[in-house]
């Protein structure tokens, strides 16, 4: 048939339950009582969007489908950002524009994390985490440097997971702080 390619299936289902593990693992209550983020609103969004990042990171470059993979994540993470915001009562006239600026700090973090982890040692990894992570909080340097440890075993984690249970809905974090689950 031709026209097959218009009919592949969507991979929102798949999106939506790696979403559901990203949002569980961004709730870990030791990332907010031990590693310091702080258990804001902010604090939250920094989190999610740091776990999805791994996840569009480890995928990114891996073909087509695993561009709609993080394509249909990015959407439905965004459409939670922007049911959120209702729900906490911002206004129809502002919805639009904070999930625009909630989008641009996506990319801006994404570009931050992403060339710090091209780095040798911790230091630009740390730097990036302060500027994104922990902007409106002081964090001990122990603090960062469990969260750069953590943010690089998740990596190596991901990288570790056959592509198809990522792009299944199936990727796995391991624990934060290097407890047992």
């Amino acid at each position: 048939m031709p026209f097959s390619v218009f009919k592949r299936k969507p991979l929102s289902a798949e999106a939506a339950r790696a979403y559901d593990v990203i949002v569980a693992q961004a709730r870990q209550p030791y990332f907010y009582l031990e590693a310091g983020v702080p258990d804001t609103l902010d604090g939250r969004f920094d989190l999610i969007v740091l776990h999805a990042f791994l996840v569009m990171h480890r995928s990114a470059g891996n073909g087509a489908e695993a561009e709609r993979f993080n394509q249909a994540l990015f959407d439905i993470m965004f459409k939670d950002m922007e049911a959120n915001l209702r729900t906490i009562g911002v206004s129809d006239l502002r919805v639009g524009k904070k999930v625009k600026q909630m989008a641009q700090a996506f990319y801006g973090r994404s570009v931050a994390y992403r060339e710090a982890l091209k780095t040798d040692g911790d230091d630009a990894l740390a730097e990036a985490l302060r500027r994104n992570l922990y902007r409106q909080s002081d964090p001990s340097t122990d603090q960062v440097g469990v969260l750069a440890d953590y943010l690089r075993a998740e990596v190596a984690n991901l990288a570790e997971q056959p592509l198809a249970a990522i792009l299944g809905g199936h990727p796995s974090f391991g624990p934060p702080g290097g407890t047992s689950r």
